[in-house]
């Protein structure tokens, strides 16, 4: 298939922010889900986690090859969730810095297959713009990327504005990125291995992405720009409903008035990513209800199968324009690679 396979939300950490977690997790502060999460994912001591966190740690032969042998072509690279949003804000931002230093490096040595997002930490978003800053400059990010809450706050509070302020001066893309739910969200979801993936990851992204429309913040900021996974969180499927029930909820003067309704916002200003769903369907869904610029391509690597990722887009039954959207062109545009 003569495509450019472009993959968009592929994971990295470094060795600092891998111990981080280990330390943050037998905190008597740990949040529920992390604690879990980091016991059976990031504890370092199983199986597992020990090739979980080889393939995280390594930018380059291995990464490569792997890549090769999955038939990617370009790999996008961003922090692991949860990225430094478990630590204190001074050790948060040292953490973040020095991530963005590391990838910066290893793509340079790879800059025909590799790119970054920066890692921010959300806890001083004074400093976090100013990271920003240094990203898109002497970096040469191409985005950012937040995993969801930090410290059970989300983005629509006014005090991360600045971040966004930042974001939108710069023309910096911002990949909201899941992680377990909150603490005062992830209670019901702690039976049954609800807070994982398969469930509370999803409730939780596409929470926070309704906080952020409703708030208003796509109103003082027209043109930011926000990738998110899992084709879309399951929003495409509901934003007729949604639209629906904002109308009401306005009449009824339950909710502010938006200047757009909140299906506009998402159109517009969001673009979704394949991450972790290899089904026909719900891809069709997405190219009816957003169309297919609005669709990029991503594997999840090392957490899900790049091969099975690719197998399923290269025989999707859709068209081989569409295809290629997907694949290469809507990436190209929207984290602007040469």
């Amino acid at each position: 298939m003569n495509i450019r396979r472009i993959a968009t939300e592929e994971a990295f950490v470094t060795d600092e922010i891998f111990q981080e977690w280990k330390k943050a997790a037998g905190s008597r502060f740990a949040e529920p889900g992390f604690r879990i999460l980091s016991d059976t994912i990031y504890g370092g001591d199983t199986p597992a986690a020990q090739v979980i966190y080889s393939k995280l740690t390594d930018l380059g032969a291995q990464r490569i090859a792997q890549m090769d042998a999955d038939g990617i072509d370009f790999s996008i690279l961003s922090i692991a969730a949860p990225g430094v949003q478990v630590s204190d804000a001074v050790t948060a931002t040292q953490l973040a810095m020095n991530a963005n230093d590391v990838l910066a490096e290893a793509v340079s040595r790879n800059p025909s297959r590799l790119a970054g997002l920066a890692t921010v930490a959300p806890q001083f978003p004074k400093g976090a713009a100013k990271e920003l800053e240094r990203a898109a400059g002497s970096l040469g990010m191409k985005g950012f990327l937040i995993n969801s809450h930090t410290k059970n706050e989300y983005l629509d509070d006014h005090k991360f504005l600045e971040i966004f302020e930042a974001a939108q001066a710069l023309d910096m893309p911002f990949y909201l990125h899941p992680r377990e739910p909150s603490p005062s969200l992830v209670g019901p979801m702690m039976d049954y291995g609800l807070y994982f993936a398969g469930w509370g990851f999803g409730v939780e992204t596409g929470t926070h992405v309704m906080r952020l429309i409703m708030s208003g913040l796509f109103d003082r900021f027209p043109q930011l720009r926000v990738a998110i996974g899992h084709l879309g969180e399951g929003i495409p499927y509901f934003l007729d409903r949604i639209d629906n029930r904002y109308l009401l909820q306005v009449k009824i003067g339950a909710t502010p008035k938006l200047n757009r309704l909140p299906s506009e916002y998402f159109r517009d200003n969001f673009i979704v990513t394949t991450s972790g769903m290899t089904s026909v369907p719900s891809l069709k869904l997405c190219i009816e209800v957003l169309g297919a610029d609005r669709i990029m391509f991503a594997a999840d690597y090392p957490f899900e199968s790049a091969h099975e990722a690719v197998e399923f887009l290269d025989t999707a039954d859709i068209s081989e324009d569409d295809r290629k959207k997907i694949y290469t062109t809507n990436a190209e545009s929207f984290f602007k690679l040469s």
